[in-house]
């Protein structure tokens, strides 16, 4: 048998179990950082550090996405508020709740309070806010009714075949300009027909990138 085989041929078992390790290694690694939650994410919904309340802010009270938000018509981010931000009404309005004490804190000290992320495209997926909600595409489109949601979950896949459904088919999707940040509007299509909405998509020369490097770049 020895003439048969080489002498390096005995190391070759735990040349098999190493590369298995580091194979599983691999894949396990893969998994935990592409299938979980956090990637998949449809009905992701983390535990915050502060229970910020949609439903009443956006919803009963009406609060504009934008002043939290301030930069989503601006940036490729949409930014996320600041303790200046909260406390410009949470110094009148229940300065003493228990429930704001990070938000007080983080005044305070400057340090932010620790958000959960909940929408995060993958690192290898390009996207801006502001070309698409100053294009007509509406908060609802890609986050849900936000306006509904006592604590935020992520409502839409954000799969790459989600983006181009919409890039797609654009006059499906687009709204007027006053509606974008109207969460319980209508597109322009549910309100004029998809006649109206090519219109726009023609004088607006809304053209969604369906090329690889449009996202990936």
């Amino acid at each position: 048998m020895s003439k048969i085989f080489p002498k390096s041929a005995n190391a070759l078992p735990l040349q098999i179990v190493i590369f298995l390790f580091v194979l599983g290694s691999v894949a396990t690694a893969a998994v935990t950082y592409y299938s979980t939650p956090k990637y998949l994410r449809v009905g992701y919904q983390p535990i915050q550090p502060v229970p910020f309340d949609h439903s009443l802010h956006a919803g009963n009270l009406a609060i504009d996405c934008r002043y939290c938000h301030a930069a989503v018509e601006k940036s490729g981010t949409s930014s996320v508020p600041t303790a200046q931000t909260c406390m410009n009404c949470h110094s009148i309005i229940k300065p003493q709740s228990p429930l704001l004490e990070p938000v007080r804190k983080s005044f305070e000290t400057g340090e932010p309070v620790p958000w959960v992320k909940i929408h995060q495209a993958p690192d290898y997926v390009y996207f801006n806010h502001s070309v698409h909600v100053n294009r007509g595409v509406s908060c609802v489109e890609c986050h849900g009714k936000v306006n509904e949601m006592s604590t935020v979950w992520h409502d839409k896949s954000h799969s790459m075949g989600f983006c181009l459904d919409c890039h797609r088919a654009p006059e499906k999707f687009i709204r007027k300009p006053a509606d974008v940040f109207n969460l319980n509007s209508k597109t322009v299509a549910e309100q004029a027909g998809l006649e109206e909405a090519h219109k726009m998509i023609k004088d607006w020369k809304v053209k969604p990138p369906q090329s690889c490097s449009g996202c990936h770049r």
